[in-house]
């Protein structure tokens, strides 16, 4: 009976470390890449699926100089951006399937009206860039400049 009870405390205790682990391993699995235009590099968390496109940094206080957001579209398009629930100004950048820029909105700011008008570019774009809001001027980012990334 002693036995079965110290093996069953076992089982249970190794259960409870590979659940651990698997939660550990997913939670720290961002999906994440390096985006570069020229010298200038950031480090961005990718949406591609439908809740992070949704969201995408709506509600952060802060992001980090090097850092973004990075929206991939299954097919090139027109997408819209808005800045709902957006606390930061942002630099929003439409990048076709071609990885070069079609269009910046620099300097976003976050609406603070009940009605938050889009921001449609009319271009087609198969990736949608955001970084804080006047970067893409202070590293010269021009229309027609090209990105360069891979996903792992």
């Amino acid at each position: 009976m002693k036995k079965n009870i110290s093996l069953i405390t076992i089982c249970l205790f190794i259960l409870v470390i590979i659940i651990t682990g698997v939660i550990l391993i997913n939670d720290n699995t961002k999906e994440q890449t390096k985006v570069c235009f020229q010298n200038h590099c950031f480090d961005v968390e990718l949406a591609a699926e439908p809740q992070k496109l949704s969201r995408g940094l709506m509600f952060r206080e802060q992001l980090d100089l090097d850092k973004g957001m990075l929206f991939i579209f299954e097919k090139e398009g027109e997408y819209p951006f808005w800045m709902k629930n957006t606390l930061i100004p942002l630099d929003i950048i439409w990048i076709n399937e071609n990885k070069e820029v079609v269009f910046i909105s620099d300097n976003t700011q976050p609406c603070e009206d009940s009605f938050c008008p889009s921001i449609n570019p009319e271009k087609n774009a198969r990736y949608v860039l955001e970084i804080n809001g006047g970067i893409s001027r202070k590293i010269n980012l021009v229309v027609g400049d090209k990105m360069n990334f891979e996903i792992e």
